[in-house]
């Protein structure tokens, strides 16, 4: 199989676009970094290739290898589009918290389900008791293979060597670069380039209330692909120079806002990059040009952010104006 062929060849080198009406009246210029333009979907196309292709060069794996890795989301459809491929099963370890939009999505992609119903006694937390379930799938199937996206240099190594290049490539100087978080490996990626390039852009993380990645508070987060129970392994505070915590309700009305305004439906954690730029706006240098990373898809969000009944039903309020 060609490791480099076919719909892999056309994973990332995604378009850059102007946000025009958003920040219209504001005295700065703002990129939207279109991930979800990705074919996979989203952002996570990246480092699921470049995991799958290191290991497929080392000779880790090839046709007929069981991929197994614990996603719910983004990573999970990565990783199924890829191993079909090439011709290798995966086998996909979710939780309670997976959409049944992505389970769908999986299902037709060809992955397989492996369903954790409880979690981790210990911690209260499903992440912890699907990296168990991972371990036991691991033990028991022969030649299987664990990417370890939580671990695996290959998942930022992705970001630095494609993402935060492309954006710099594209738009010459960058100011700031506002990146949403959960494993980390895009934020680290972007800003490990930008700290070895010697470049001036200020690195802003964006998580959500309630994430233990940079918080102790951890509490109910409403949506996936922002924020996470734990503090992931690729986190290293000494290379962001800004954190900002963003609402659930800011998540919502950053997306209605970025498809009212600009017509792009993206997905949650990109409607909390549009909500922090916002909070930044009294503290950002004039004349600024920021980055921002639209992580994934709306569609997959169809039933929750962009759902006027879930949102009514969820927050006891009305929904946000075209503002």
């Amino acid at each position: 199989m060609d490791i480099n062929g076919g719909i892999l060849s056309v994973i990332g080198n995604t378009p850059l676009v102007k946000l025009s009406s958003l920040f219209r009246d504001r005295d700065l210029e703002v990129y939207a970094k279109l991930e979800l333009m990705n074919p996979g979907g989203s952002a996570k196309d990246r480092p699921a290739l470049r995991m799958i292709r290191e290991a497929w060069k080392e000779g880790k794996i090839g046709p007929g290898t069981v991929v197994v890795e614990s996603s719910s989301g983004n990573m999970a459809i990565s990783l199924a589009m890829i191993c079909k491929y090439l011709g290798m099963r995966f086998i996909s370890v979710i939780d309670p918290k997976t959409t049944e939009y992505n389970i769908r999505i999986l299902k037709a992609s060809g992955a397989e389900i492996d369903y954790v119903a409880d979690p981790d006694p210990e911690s209260g937390e499903f992440l912890p008791a699907r990296l168990k379930r991972v371990q036991r799938l691991l033990a028991e199937i022969p030649g299987s293979f664990w990417p370890n996206q939580y671990a695996n240099t290959n998942n930022y190594l992705a970001h630095y060597h494609t993402t935060m290049k492309e954006i710099v490539d594209q738009l010459g100087r960058v100011d700031y670069l506002f990146c949403g978080v959960s494993t980390c490996g895009t934020l680290r990626g972007c800003a490990e380039y930008v700290k070895d390039h010697g470049l001036a852009t200020h690195i802003v993380a964006v998580d959500v209330e309630g994430s233990a990645i940079f918080s102790a508070n951890k509490s109910r987060r409403r949506f996936p692909g922002l924020g996470a129970g734990i503090v992931p392994p690729f986190c290293k505070t000494d290379i962001i120079d800004r954190i900002v915590h963003v609402s659930d309700w800011d998540i919502v009305t950053g997306c209605r806002a970025l498809a009212q305004k600009e017509s792009i439906m993206a997905g949650a954690s990109s409607g909390g990059v549009i909500a922090a730029v916002r909070h930044m706006e009294q503290e950002l240098v004039p004349g600024a040009k920021c980055a921002v990373i639209l992580h994934d898809r709306g569609e997959r969000y169809l039933d929750t952010v962009y759902s006027d009944a879930w949102i009514e039903s969820e927050f006891g309020r009305g929904l946000p104006g075209d503002d």
